[in-house]
């Protein structure tokens, strides 16, 4: 039931004909950013040269994305060989019978591409009145016979003794990106690649172009190029918030070093457990990253806290650690695996907006249980390192009395 199942079967189908080249997409996440999800560039000529010598360089940079495992096409519409008719006007036996060049062209307008004539009303309603040809009527350059314009003297002459029609190939349209002529290329990644592979790739493929050559991106593939590390400062924005509160709570800059440090096994976690079930590193993901951050702080904060408590009573930091951890085992498993049988509805979800749900609640998951798992054995002895550096820079703690 899944889109990708879907567009996989499609595929398969339209592979099966061989006249078209068919290709099935998912539209954008955010309509109107593009024409379809994945990612979408610009190849542009510098230069302005030949549109037969951009549209080999069209074909080739798609060809060398597609040469990478990441990316799944890469497709342009752009082609030089679209069959066309070239319109010549023989301006001066026009000129003769006393017809202008203007006069041709809108009456050719006119019977093939419509003119707006006026209005009308009706039934209350404001309607408006084209004037056009009817198919059967504009269907081959046979129906050119059938097609007249006025002279100055007011008589009807065919419109074909004043133009002649040539078939050619050109392309079909032409387009500018930032003042250049450009061809758009879209495409999509395959399963277990994210749109940040795609942008690779684009990349190193962009640095072997010739030099007349370059990209530019559009749709949502510019904004995420757009926002660049955004995603790394948040992340660490997030760990330096952290690492200033725990500063405040124990009066210390070792310390939360205790805690900072095993933050990785969880996100290690996390990302062995999204590569493991061939998923992405999209925003979903990124956003259980940053969620992950607290949840998995929150147990280093326990243990620590309580192991804290223990060495200002007077243990030993090894026991003080140790007792820490034993005294917040069963609260730090239970609130973990609760939590993590929470996501699993998240990880386990199919069907429409399945992929940012299984993205988060993958991610989260496998983070949160690898990391809680390592985390009462790795959080004890990074507490037992800093408390002891700790102590060589402040002294021992003063140990705390209860009097009756």
């Amino acid at each position: 039931l899944s889109a990708q199942a879907i567009t996989g079967k499609l595929f398969g189908v339209a592979a099966g004909i061989p006249d078209a080249n068919i290709i099935f997409f998912s539209p954008p996440s955010i309509r109107g950013f593009g024409n379809s999800s994945g990612f979408e560039i610009n190849l542009l000529d510098k230069f302005g040269g030949e549109f037969t010598d951009l549209d080999q360089a069209n074909k080739d940079f798609s060809m060398a994305l597609m040469s990478h495992p990441e990316i799944k096409y890469a497709q342009s519409s752009f082609s030089t060989n679209y069959p066309q008719y070239e319109m010549e006007v023989n301006v001066p036996l026009a000129k003769e019978k006393g017809v202008s060049v203007s006069s041709i062209f809108s009456t050719l307008q006119g019977y093939i591409g419509g003119i707006y004539a006026s209005d009308f009303s009706r039934f209350g309603k404001q309607y408006r009145v084209y004037i056009q040809a009817l198919p059967e009527d504009r269907a081959d350059e046979n129906a050119l016979n059938s097609m007249y314009v006025r002279t100055d003297s007011g008589e009807m002459t065919p419109i074909t003794q004043f133009v002649t029609l040539e078939r050619v190939y050109g392309p079909q349209s032409v387009t500018r990106f930032n003042l250049f002529n450009s061809t758009m290329i879209s495409g999509a990644t395959n399963d277990g690649y994210s749109t940040g592979d795609a942008i690779r790739v684009i990349e190193e493929e962009v640095a072997k172009l010739p030099s007349n050559y370059t990209v530019a991106y559009s749709g949502l593939t510019r904004e995420e190029v757009n926002a660049g590390n955004q995603t790394t400062f948040i992340f660490i924005l997030s760990i330096l918030f952290v690492y200033f509160l725990l500063s405040a709570q124990y009066e210390s800059y070792l310390l939360p070093f205790a805690v900072v440090l095993s933050l990785p096994f969880g996100v290690f976690g996390a990302y062995i457990s999204t590569k493991f079930l061939g998923l992405e590193n999209n925003i979903y993901f990124q956003i259980a990253l940053i969620m992950l951050i607290g949840l998995l702080a929150k147990n280093a904060i326990l243990i620590v806290e309580f192991a804290l408590q223990r060495r200002k009573n007077g243990e030993s930091i090894v026991d003080a650690a140790i007792d820490g951890a034993k005294s917040r085992l069963r609260p730090i498993l239970m609130t973990s695996f609760a939590f993590i049988l929470g996501l699993m509805p998240l990880a386990l979800a199919s069907g429409v907006g399945s992929e940012g749900n299984n993205s988060i609640g993958s991610g989260a998951a496998g983070g949160m249980l690898i990391g809680t798992i390592l985390g009462v054995f790795v959080i004890p002895i990074l507490f037992i390192l800093f408390q002891w550096l700790q102590e060589k820079v402040s002294g021992k703690p003063a140990v705390q009395t209860i009097e009756d």
